[in-house]
């Protein structure tokens, strides 16, 4: 974001491919899964219906009741570190990208961009004979061919190397790679070449790739029979907020109640459904009372919001074709399926959100289709995306960190599962290396790599009980947390600490710091030795401080 398993699937939706396909035999019970892994941007931890939301996401919520959905999961609180974690299997700032992918490399943890000290997935799962790969947003370096995708460990790569400005162009900075070459530069009216009866659009096209790859490298090449990873790395539901007429008239008008009653409906969805604790309290809204509002501002609200709900059902019916691909060419009963999202909703521009001055649903045809910048549905939507929990993308309470996660293998795990161990997207690298018998190394084209953080999954898979971290770390431009079993400690950047007990006060509503000492103390202790470990430097850095 700008500003700021043997057969596995991590959630990404793919579109239909015009190639011919042969359909594949399908692998055996024993044979190591196919893995596919889905990334959403900016997706709030209740916006699928699976967890409460009342966004329409059947072909997602398939996925999460017929697998393991976990309540207890968390990211690392903004794009770019996130996707490092989720790479590499380490904290964000020991794989060089402790803050973003921008401005000055201020070497060691900020150098911002994925060190050589580090393995992605793609390195790890290619060197044990998985096909590797990937379409969409990449954003973990992009200034030199040594930092992307295909000198990375993928085999194939489709998408944009950097942050995704637009859904509908193709904007300066942000062209299109194919395997390491540019295949769309900056342009107004880019080329679905794939189908080109059909309008660019990146949901829909970073699936039609990802349905491509696996007809050419899986379906169209048998006697390989090798397994394959797909990384599926979606720009929904990041702002700025474009979708379909079609889609967006879905829900519009849906949204004219307001949020304070949206964010009460959807907690007791939430309880009913098991997906929070029944003591979780609502937390403080931070929004304008909607019903002091004119009526204009509240129909322009409900449109912002209907735009939003748009992408992510737009992103659904992707993954719902990616589904249906996979049955289609015998791969989908040995394919493990994840999918999670980069950190919480955004809440950036503003209460009512960007350009909220200008660009109204009156004059949609004016800006539609203007991209960058265009408009966001703001803070107070954002609340409603993040039900239950306090604030957002960018701070690392649980507003900022908690993420959907569903794990879907019909070969192996059992359906209707909800999960509340702690789990972290450092574990996923320990997950995949395990279920494709892989050895993570210790060096790697001539440099020593950093120890793996992670803890692997595999046993919950099978209804066992999973290692867990005796500490989980989090940082982000001077935000800051570790938790300790149900304990966690945690600071919004120069604020004071802040202590919690997470299983009887889930929403971080009851400060505890003064009255257990003695455990600020340990937290402290733990937090600062992985800071200095990690190279966690102090906020503002030297080249931010203005």
């Amino acid at each position: 974001m700008k500003n700021v398993y043997p057969h596995i699937i991590i959630f990404l939706a793919l579109l239909g491919c015009k190639n011919n396909v042969k359909v594949a035999t399908a692998p055996t019970d024993n044979a190591r899964p196919n893995i596919v892994l889905i990334l959403a941007d900016d997706l709030g931890y209740s916006d699928l219906g699976s967890y409460g939301g009342e966004i329409n996401t059947p072909n997602i919520d398939s996925l999460a009741y017929g697998g393991i959905r976990m309540t207890n999961f968390y990211n690392s609180g903004r794009c770019c570190p996130t996707r490092a974690s989720l790479l590499t299997g380490l904290y964000a700032h020991q794989a060089g990208i402790g803050n973003m992918v921008y401005g000055e490399d201020l070497g060691g943890a900020y150098q911002g961009f994925l060190n050589n000290t580090s393995v992605t997935l793609a390195e790890v799962l290619k060197s044990a004979g998985y096909k590797t790969l990937m379409s969409g947003k990449w954003h973990v370096g992009h200034k030199e061919k040594e930092q992307w995708p295909t000198s990375r460990g993928f085999d194939r790569f489709y998408g944009i190397n950097i942050h995704v400005d637009s859904y509908w162009k193709v904007l300066e900075g942000c062209d299109v790679y194919l395997d390491g070459k540019v295949h769309i530069p900056a342009t107004e009216d880019p080329i679905n070449d794939l189908h080109p009866e059909k309008d660019w659009y990146t949901t829909d096209v970073f699936t039609d790739y990802g349905i491509h790859f696996l007809n050419e490298e899986v379906v169209n090449k048998p006697e390989n029979n090798e397994p394959f990873f797909l990384y599926m790395a979606y720009n929904a539901p990041h702002f700025p907020l474009e979708a379909p007429d079609g889609d967006i008239a879905k829900y519009k008008g849906k949204y004219m109640d307001g949020w304070d009653k949206l964010r009460e409906e959807k907690h007791e969805r939430m309880k009913n459904l098991g997906v929070i604790p029944q003591n979780a309290i609502l937390s403080p809204s931070d929004n304008v009372n909607w019903d002091t509002l004119p009526q204009i501002d509240k129909e322009n609200l409900d449109f912002r919001r209907a735009m939003y709900a748009a992408q992510i059902d737009r992103l659904d019916q992707n993954i719902g074709r990616l589904v249906q691909h996979l049955k289609k060419i015998g791969k989908y009963e040995n394919t493990l399926i994840l999918f999670l999202s980069d950190n919480g909703c955004s809440a950036e521009r503003g209460m009512f959100g960007l350009n909220w001055d200008k660009n109204k649903m009156a004059n949609y045809a004016d800006w539609k289709e203007e991209s960058g910048w265009s408009v966001s549905q703001g803070q107070a939507w954002a609340n409603v995306s993040n039900v239950p929990f306090r604030l957002y993308k960018r701070y690392v309470h649980q507003g900022g960190t908690a993420t959907p996660f569903i794990a879907h293998w019909p070969n192996k795990i059992n359906p209707g599962q909800i999960n509340t161990h702690r789990g972290h997207i450092i574990d996923v690298m320990a997950t995949l290396q395990d279920l494709a018998k892989a050895s993570y190394p210790e060096t790697f084209k001539g440099n020593n790599i950093t120890s793996l953080e992670g803890k692997t999954l595999t046993p919950l898979f099978e209804g066992k009980k999973v290692e867990d971290h005796k500490y989980l770390y989090w940082e982000h431009i001077g935000n800051r947390a570790v938790r300790k079993g149900d304990w966690k400690l945690v600071a919004v950047s120069e604020s004071p600490w802040e202590l919690y007990n997470l299983k009887e006060d889930p929403t971080e509503l009851n400060n505890l710091v003064d009255e257990k000492p003695e455990l600020v103390i340990e937290l402290k202790r733990a937090y600062f030795e992985w800071a200095e470990r990690a190279d966690v430097r102090e906020w503002p850095l030297p080249a931010n401080k203005n």
